[in-house]
């Protein structure tokens, strides 16, 4: 089979590579449908950031069943959503479904090889069922915006709220969705990217163009001076950090979501205002797929091309073996790019033929 391999700090090649063994409990064979490209995933490649080498990067990703176990709930030609955390069952907190937080837990496309080849073995636990005919590309969005939801679901929305997100990127962009689907009136969405703010602003959010002015200062000012109930922060940056907790209002709720890429200096004057103010800071990591049926992973697939909208935020979908100049690309920043989503399968290739087509006719009407 065919396969993306990091072999050492950007050097990347697609090549054959064997088959890969079965692992785990009830292992399914499943053929990758769509993966794709995490921002942690062009630090491994550009970055040297990688846990190992060789290593097929990969965590965000759709698939289509193959092979089964006796008795399985899964019949050949299944698609599904991957959870890529493999936990220690052995771990108290893995007993109790808090796989993330658990410790010793493998996981696909960092510790071990992920889904930028063509056939995987996963555990069947770790498998969603996605509607029939969902396309495999949106399919593999589903652990972003689980990422997502699982940060926003720690909020609590007061009536008549109003929320800003900092960063339009595909994070930012799925929780302004999920805010709004919670019950949020008013979604301000701050980014300092022409491009990413009318993709939001197409989805019916007021964006604020963060490299005009003063974020803060233009959330004040359109929520007449208050600040917002909820602040996002998705862009890991320690200025959006400190942006995020200042625009917050009176028993505002703030959620730190980007994993940050540098130390935050909180002054002192902003440390005695969270305290006067209030304020409830969350941190949140990755997201839940247990209890069973009522995950956040279940809750994104139930609302997938309804209320949440996934196809606007994906930018890209070449196909795997173009990977390669792909993720140099990213690295060096010499495209623009949102969400790229790398098609596996054929069957993921012709649907995103086939959106491609759809798009540019509806370009030229």
């Amino acid at each position: 089979m065919k396969a993306v391999v990091l072999d050492a700090e950007r050097v990347l090649t697609y090549r054959d590579v064997p088959d890969p063994e079965p692992f785990g409990q009830r292992p399914v064979r499943v053929r990758v449908g769509a993966v794709g490209v995490c921002g942690s995933d062009v630090l491994r490649f550009g970055k040297g950031k990688a846990y190992h080498y060789p290593l097929v990067m990969g965590h965000e990703f759709s698939a289509i069943v193959d092979e089964v176990p006796p008795g399985s709930r899964f019949a050949p030609g299944d698609r599904v959503a991957v959870f890529p955390c493999l936990p220690d069952p052995r771990d108290p907190m893995a007993r109790i479904g808090e796989w993330v937080l658990s410790s010793g837990y493998d996981y696909f496309g960092s510790r071990r090889d992920g889904a930028m080849q063509e056939i995987l073995w996963v555990p069947e636990d770790n498998l969603l069922p996605l509607p029939p005919g969902t396309p495999l590309v949106h399919g593999a969005v589903v652990e972003p915006a689980a990422v997502a939801l699982h940060g926003i679901l720690k909020v609590q929305v007061p009536p008549h709220a109003s929320a800003l997100v900092i960063g339009a990127g595909p994070i930012g962009a799925l929780a302004a969705q999920w805010l709004r689907i919670r019950g949020v009136d008013r979604v301000l969405v701050a980014d300092v990217d022409e491009r990413k703010r009318a993709i939001m602003a197409s989805l019916g959010f007021e964006v604020i163009d963060a490299a005009a002015g003063d974020t803060v200062a233009t959330a004040r000012e359109l929520t007449g001076g208050r600040g917002v109930d909820i602040a996002v922060e998705a862009t890991g940056i320690p200025l959006t950090a400190v942006q995020a907790i200042t625009a917050a209002a009176m028993m505002g709720q703030v959620v730190l979501m980007g994993d940050v890429g540098g130390d935050v200096t909180l002054p002192r004057e902003l440390i005695s205002s969270v305290i006067r103010r209030e304020l409830r800071i969350y941190g949140t990591w990755n997201a839940k797929i247990m209890p069973p049926g009522h995950s956040d992973w279940d809750m994104v697939i139930s609302r997938l091309g309804k209320e949440l909208q996934v196809a606007p935020i994906i930018s890209h979908t070449p196909h795997l073996g173009e990977a390669p100049a792909v993720l140099a690309d990213l690295a060096d920043r010499r495209i623009w790019y949102n969400k790229v989503v790398f098609t596996v399968a054929q069957e993921a290739v012709a649907e995103a033929a086939e959106a491609a087509e759809a798009a540019a006719r509806e370009g030229l009407q």
